[in-house]
């Protein structure tokens, strides 16, 4: 029996270019060869090095989660994990500078650093590292 398989995970967003770009400056991902993104704002992917897919469609209107409050639930949230806390702090840095808010800061637990972010349309999404050290 054929099993489905994966093709991508998709974010709602109101606004497509701008989540599509701060994506792929936080993970350092790439637009699908020949893809056109002027030709493209309701919909949009982007691909990462083992072919793994992230794409955004438009919505009219979407209210971002209060998480961890519970008056609209998160419903879906992305784990990204890096390979040390040296490169937790850059990835949070540079979470922050293309426009996410943080939701939860853990990244003084000892065994599984981490931090809750919002990205710009209200999606939230975990970075964490396993090195402590």
């Amino acid at each position: 029996m054929a099993h489905p398989q994966l093709r991508s995970v998709v974010l709602d967003t109101t606004d497509v270019p701008r989540l599509a770009e701060f994506y792929r400056l936080l993970l350092g991902w790439s637009y699908p060869e020949g893809y056109d993104i002027e030709e493209f704002t309701d919909w949009r992917a982007i691909v990462g090095p083992a072919g793994q897919r992230l794409a955004f469609q438009e919505v009219e209107e979407l209210p971002p989660t209060t998480w961890p409050s519970a008056e609209i639930p998160q419903q879906v949230h992305l784990d990204l994990v890096v390979d040390s806390r040296a490169d937790l702090e850059e990835s949070h840095q540079r979470a922050l500078e293309l426009g996410a808010v943080v939701r939860l800061d853990r990244s003084d637990d000892p065994e599984e650093p981490l931090r809750v972010y919002a990205d710009p349309a209200g999606h939230t999404f975990c970075l964490f590292t396993h090195d402590a050290g």
